[in-house]
């Protein structure tokens, strides 16, 4: 079975404001309907367009087909560019709907195995009035619905509507049901949206930062084993200890397995990517540089901390008096409020190196997301 997404982008949408049609505005730096092309992403595609915005278009990637005076004249335009391709279904659909989501493309999808034609709709929740200036009367909103797109077709059967239609119409539904079409009704979605006035505009953004929402996670490892020394180094703090941490840095081994986190986080390798062991400039460098890199890394790339957590293992120091000195330090060298940081320790109850004393591990998780 064969489906292509057609989307009507072919008007001129001057409600909107702006400089040029809506459809070409744009929204996340992007022109608004790139985004609704996004939304069809892994089906075949086809692109209404007014003549005049074709360079435009070009850069697109799609099969491009010029419409004509009202949207009812560019769908058919599109229909007919599909005879004898073999398509089975169509879905039609409103450029200026860029956060049409995946959920109701599959419930109209889904519809058509069915019947001849399914298209999503909410149900009016609204009082319903009459009137021009002031009320003048009410009408029942029971059984009334807000139509949506993309309303989804037999391709044949829809073909066959739109010889018999040659006058224009509201939508796909009005000419099909015309034709004597049974349409069902499946639920749509609020944030389907069709972009009409300057303040859509503004609202669609805010919206598809929040379906684009970039969450991104990272986890990180290190092991420090005990030389001579009186203190260890934990999370920025200086522990006294009747032994002290090996390493080529300062061997803070929580601050390097958070660092590691954050950079795992970015895909960013690890701090010996970063920070070769074998520069010797690093050589006892304190483990701040580290982590401070990181954290300036992720916000370079749009990133803040969401939180993160540092388990310490270890039999000796314990970690427990100094704990909230750490999340206090880690917050400072991150420059994040103390609350999006955690540190915590745990023993391993006299079993493998840290139990026998032997040194020190640390596990880190950070969370980034995107400003």
């Amino acid at each position: 079975m064969t489906t292509v997404a057609i989307i009507v982008a072919a008007g001129r949408g001057t409600r909107a404001g702006g400089d040029g049609p809506k459809q070409w505005q744009p929204l996340l730096g992007r022109p608004l309907v790139a985004h609704t092309i996004d939304a069809f992403a892994g089906m075949d595609r086809v692109l209404v367009i007014h003549p005049d915005d074709r360079p435009l278009a070009e850069g697109l990637g799609l099969p491009l087909v010029e419409g004509g005076a009202s949207r009812t004249a560019s769908v058919r335009r599109a229909l007919e560019g599909l005879r004898g391709t073999g398509v089975t279904r169509v879905l039609i659909h409103d450029g200026a709907r860029p956060l049409v989501s995946r959920a109701v493309i599959d419930r109209v999808l889904a519809a058509l195995d069915r019947t001849a034609g399914a298209a999503p709709a909410l149900p009016v929740t609204d009082a319903l009035w009459r009137g021009q200036g002031e009320v003048t009367g009410t009408e029942d909103r029971t059984a009334l619905w807000r139509a949506q797109t993309p309303q989804g077709f037999h391709y044949d059967a829809l073909m066959a509507a739109y010889d018999a239609h040659p006058q224009d119409a509201a939508d796909d539904v009005e000419i099909a049901r015309a034709a004597g079409l049974d349409v069902s009704i499946v639920l749509g979605c609020d944030t389907n949206m069709k972009v009409t006035w300057p303040a859509d505009l503004a609202r669609a953004e805010r919206m598809l930062k929040d379906m684009k929402m970039d969450i991104r996670l990272g986890n990180g490892y290190d092991v420090h084993r005990f030389g001579t020394g009186d203190h260890v180094w934990l999370c920025g703090v200086k522990v006294p200890h009747g032994r002290g941490l090996q390493g080529h840095s300062d061997a803070d081994v929580g601050m390097h397995a958070l660092t590691d986190a954050i950079y795992g986080a970015l895909a960013e390798g690890d701090i010996g990517r970063h920070f070769p062991p074998s520069d010797m400039k690093w050589k006892g460098a304190a483990s701040h540089i580290f982590l401070d890199h990181a954290t300036k890394l992720a916000r370079d790339r749009g990133f803040d901390l969401a939180n993160c957590d540092v388990t310490l293992v270890c039999e000796y120091p314990k970690v427990g008096p100094h704990a909230a000195a750490m999340q206090a330090e880690l917050a400072r060298i991150m420059g994040v409020e103390v609350g999006r940081v955690s540190v915590k320790a745990t023993t391993s109850e006299k079993l493998g190196f840290t139990g026998r004393e032997e040194g020190i591990a640390a596990i880190a998780t950070a969370a980034l997301i995107a400003r």
